[in-house]
């Protein structure tokens, strides 16, 4: 992969800041956007702008192919069956609200039970303590262990026949690790239960084939894959997805209204209530045709050779712990300095030029399982080398010279 000629589509990352060459390593925050992206919303706004499905002019029949061929471009990128089962939402956030809502008015009652992990960011923690408290259920969690791997014999203990659905991340945003998000849904399968898995942070350094690991709900947000902000996907099996209620009433959702009752739309539109962010997903679709012509084996590999590589040199500096030493790890490294907050030394990195994370990463369950507060953490993407790898080196050296 040409990661120069790559970066070369991402103007952003040729400025400086205080005097010093750019180094962006926020990528599990957000990633950046190539010109392709934004020329193509820049272009849209400029001579296709209208509203979609209503109109029968060209201007709305053109957003609205546009968006149906990003509905279609998801559907191809992650194998769904059929562009049915891709719902636009905005982000992986709401998606999971929306399964906690819809999901959860069909099918958990009194005493069910829902399984995710200790190691899941909040937003696919705190909608199914929400459901939980709704509806009187239980929240069970897979526990970690030192290395920040699942103990997955536990999986099988807690599944029983009051569990209802086994909610995952794929790949862990504070510590980097691969679910075996398969072998997870066989297990859950096994059982009959469904599982959501959450691609929000493997979406863009992983191939993903829904059909594959045979999971039943699978949500990522678009700003995570060189997209816009403010949209997002829920995939979901048709038979899920016909069963569930809607989420959101409104425009467009609607077969029928009447004064006395409301029939529905046919899917996808049953869950896109009102005006879509229909600019968002034609983005969303060029930023995921970017990444298929880089092609996902070699970002993965290339993304890997700048892990271990980063992961080695942060080992070599005196005073560095490392949280999330998995085996099997995406583009993630957390790590704090001994006897230096994060937040202090994140701000002295930002001084050198390199742009990091800092704090709990909304894991708050992760940092009080390390009896830590929170971590510094510097996430790759395509883009990122070596050499950015080192400058982040140099910078944490600094860091621990001013704070001696």
């Amino acid at each position: 992969m040409e990661t120069t000629k790559i970066r070369k589509d991402f103007p952003i990352l040729d400025q400086t800041v205080y005097n010093r060459s750019f180094v962006y390593l926020d990528n599990a925050a957000t990633t950046q956007k190539p010109n392709e992206v934004t020329d193509a919303i820049h272009n849209f706004y400029n001579h296709s702008n209208s509203s979609v499905h209503r109109g029968i002019h060209t201007l709305s029949e053109k957003a609205t192919t546009a968006y149906e061929n990003s509905r279609k471009t998801v559907q191809e990128f992650i194998n769904a069956e059929s562009t049915k089962e891709i719902i636009f939402t905005r982000g992986s956030t709401e998606s999971i609200n929306l399964l906690s809502y819809s999901f959860g008015e069909k099918y958990v009652n009194p005493g069910d039970e829902i399984i995710i992990t200790q190691m899941e960011h909040h937003s696919n923690i705190v909608p199914w303590q929400m459901l939980c408290e709704r509806k009187n259920a239980t929240l069970r969690y897979i526990p970690i262990d030192k290395n920040g791997v699942l103990q997955l014999e536990e999986l099988k203990n807690l599944l029983s026949e009051k569990t209802k659905l086994v909610a995952i991340t794929h790949v862990s945003n504070s510590l980097g690790t691969i679910n075996p998000v398969k072998e997870i849904t066989e297990t859950a399968h096994a059982a009959d239960v469904p599982v959501l898995i959450d691609g929000a942070q493997s979406i863009q350094h992983k191939h993903v084939d829904v059909q594959d690991i045979d999971c039943d709900f699978f949500v990522f947000s678009g700003h995570k894959i060189y997209g816009p902000t403010g949209i997002g996907v829920l995939y979901g099996k048709e038979e899920y997805l016909e069963d569930m209620p809607p989420f959101h009433g409104g425009g467009e959702m609607i077969e029928t209204v009447t004064m006395e009752k409301t029939t529905y739309n046919e899917l996808p539109l049953k869950f896109e209530a009102g005006t879509p962010n229909f600019v968002g997903a034609i983005g969303m679709g060029y930023g995921l045709d970017y990444v298929s012509r880089c092609g996902l084996e070699a970002i993965e590999k290339h993304e890997k050779n700048v892990l271990d590589y980063a992961t080695e040199q942060i080992s070599k500096i005196d005073g560095v712990t490392i949280y999330g030493n998995a085996p099997e790890k995406a583009s993630v490294i957390s790590f704090n300095l001994h006897g230096i907050h994060s937040l202090d030394a994140g701000t002295i990195i930002d001084k050198m030029g390199v742009a990091v994370r800092t704090g709990h990463h909304c894991t708050q369950p992760v940092m009080n399982f390390f009896g830590i507060e929170g971590t510094i953490r510097a996430s790759l993407a395509m883009y990122n080398t070596r050499e950015d790898c080192d400058r982040l080196i140099e910078a944490i050296v600094k860091a621990k010279q001013m704070f001696g």
